[in-house]
């Protein structure tokens, strides 16, 4: 194959890289040149692929087309590998935030992060002019008010599930919901309520969870139809008990993209998770089933895991919040190890309220005070007077993007100039592309090291296109992962020198908006590399790096499609990502606020 394969790059010194606005170092947009392939061509493609010395050669190829070898794995690197993306302590000065004590029990954060968000508009469940979602703290109020009781809710949510999970709708949110389960949990509720000792705000709200976290009683089959029976769940994940000791419902295990393994949504075994606001686009994966249960008024919260913007681009393409803190912030106990260096749980969420909210009640404190620092809760209601907040932009990388994603996302960062003074700065992100194939054989190493044991056994269980995904992962040599984690080393030095002049990088949060559910993709997945790689463009750092990022909707395209804007920020700084995302949605306003087509009201429904 070494006379075919382009020769390689040759990289300087990080220290060397010009990181100013007029650097010369060359962007490359994503160069993925394989045709969209599903329907009869998964088949044939996997076959071919795990045929020996075929398979081989086509792997070779495609590695080739997509630079792989010229960028990643024969690359001349001179920085040493940089293995995990962890980040240690740091001195952060983050403005107008409330520090929190290490003793307090998720319940108590949850109380101190209510008390850092403004005072609700409505005091009352009276109809909003226009459409709005219901909060965490709607629900709270109901159930105090005795307007409605978590039982209530619950038999309603059931109802919805049933509804939409109908042929008429065929929605495809949840892979497992156990209505005596969710009932159980929701009554114990609804007598705390009437006892008037509910545990805290979020008593009685009901939280989705991805098919990627352990939360009895449901197995954990990772959208899979087979490792539920080959990995026994014995406990809940830490973040499920977390949320649990909250008072929180569970309300089911929401589905996924198989493994993780790609960014649709489409899964052959468990259904295509649909666009609440368009039935015939997909809903973004791998959390999928969590970002549209949230649009869809199911529930206010939901549970993800991110290992490549899985948390952050369905959020996105569902017009909601979707928040990945810092590496190490929350626990990864109970969540599927697929990708131990780059994944890690995340909250989707209504609003940012409601993102604080869950994000104080699951974080991790059960590690010494050394080894991370404080948990900082931002005080929402002095975002308006935080002074010289500092926003990174790369222009090549930031316009790279459709023009309705464009022009909103940079609408929306002139809002922020316009209503709150924050200056944006320009600058250079290097080697955005390197980084993203260095994530993916980072990724799809890991993967394949972790279900090695089982995978061969269950080969004939695994959807089509999971199946080429897993061949393409399982073609990674340890040099390929050697050169992917020197570039992981360059990259944590480009983005410390970036975060020495700026308080967060401002990207959009994907390059495209959701694109069209195909029919012959249903039962067999599909490979659509290039709106894949359009939908990662802007997610890797936050993976690969271990750094917190937050979306936040700002708009929708002329297809009514919802878009989100980027905030990746320094480690340990979600107060301050918090704070930004807040401000971006107050300076949208109601603008972002559209009724999706698919939509439950569980608070006010007669």
């Amino acid at each position: 194959m070494g006379f075919f394969i382009p020769p390689p790059k040759v990289y300087k010194p990080a220290a060397e890289v010009d990181l100013g606005p007029d650097s010369d170092e060359h962007y490359i947009s994503p160069n993925v040149k394989a045709p969209r392939v599903a329907g009869f061509l998964v088949k044939m493609l996997a076959w071919v692929l795990e045929t020996p010395v075929l398979g081989w050669i086509v792997l070779g190829v495609l590695k080739r087309d997509n630079l792989v070898y010229k960028l990643v794995s024969d690359a001349e690197i001179p920085e040493p590998p940089l293995f995990t993306a962890t980040h240690t302590w740091q001195a952060i000065q983050e403005q107008s935030v409330r520090v929190t004590e290490s003793r307090l029990s998720p319940a108590e954060r949850v109380q101190e992060a209510v008390a850092c968000v403004p005072a609700a508009a409505q005091a009352q469940l009276e109809p909003a002019a226009g459409f709005r979602r219901w909060t965490v703290r709607d629900f709270h109020r109901a159930y105090r008010s005795g307007q409605a009781t978590p039982t209530m809710v619950a038999r309603r949510f059931l109802a919805a599930v049933e509804e939409c999970s109908g042929p008429d709708l065929n929605m495809g949110f949840f892979i497992s919901c156990d209505p005596a389960d969710v009932l159980r949990q929701a009554e114990d509720s609804t007598r705390r309520y009437q006892q008037g000792a509910p545990l805290s705000a979020m008593d009685g709200v009901l939280v989705a969870v991805k098919d990627e976290l352990d939360c009895l009683p449901y197995p954990t089959s990772g959208g899979t139809r087979w490792l539920g029976s080959a990995r026994r769940c014995a406990a809940d994940a830490a973040c499920v008990a977390q949320l649990r000791a909250c008072g929180a419902v569970m309300a089911g295990k929401a589905n996924m993209h198989e493994l993780g393994a790609g960014t649709s949504g489409i899964n052959p075994h468990h259904g295509a998770t649909r666009n609440p606001y368009n039935v015939g686009r997909v809903s973004g994966g791998s959390s999928g089933g969590s970002a549209a249960a949230v649009c869809a008024g199911l529930c206010p919260v939901a549970l993800g895991a991110d290992g490549g913007g899985s948390v952050r681009m369905p959020a996105a393409l569902c017009g909601v919040v979707g928040f990945k803190p810092t590496a190490g912030r929350l626990s990864n106990s109970g969540l599927l190890p697929l990708n131990w260096t780059v994944g890690m749980p995340g909250i989707l969420a209504a609003t940012v309220e409601d993102t604080l909210i869950a994000y104080a009640a699951i974080a991790d404190q059960s590690k010494p005070s050394p080894l991370q620092p404080e948990l900082n809760l931002p005080m929402l209601t002095r975002t308006r007077s935080m002074p010289s907040i500092r926003l990174a932009k790369y222009a090549k990388w930031f316009d790279d993007s459709s023009e309705d994603i464009r022009s909103l996302c940079g609408k929306a960062l002139q809002m922020l100039r316009t209503h709150y003074g924050w200056e944006s700065v320009d600058v250079t992100v290097p080697e955005i592309e390197e980084m993203r194939l260095a994530h993916y054989v980072t990724m799809g190493s890991e993967c394949t090291a972790s279900l090695a044991a089982k995978y061969l056994d269950s080969m004939s269980e695994v959807g089509w296109d999971v199946r080429i995904a897993l061949s393409a992962y399982g073609s990674f040599s340890s040099r390929d992962y050697l050169s992917a984690q020197r570039l992981r080393c360059r990259q944590m030095y480009f983005h410390e020198k970036i975060f020495e002049t700026a308080d967060a990088i401002v990207t959009p949060m994907t390059g495209v908006t959701a694109y069209a559910l195909q029919d012959d993709a249903l039962s067999t997945g599909e490979l659509d590399y290039i709106n894949g790689a359009a939908l990662v463009r802007y997610s890797i750092a936050g993976n690969f790096l271990g750094l917190p990022a937050i979306t936040v909707p700002v708009g929708y395209d002329r297809g009514g499609l919802p878009v989100g804007l980027q905030f990746i920020g320094r480690p340990w700084s979600e107060a301050t990502l918090l704070h930004l995302a807040y401000a971006m949605q107050e300076a949208c306003g109601k603008k972002v606020l559209r009724k999706p087509k698919v939509h439950y009201d569980l608070l006010t429904k007669e």
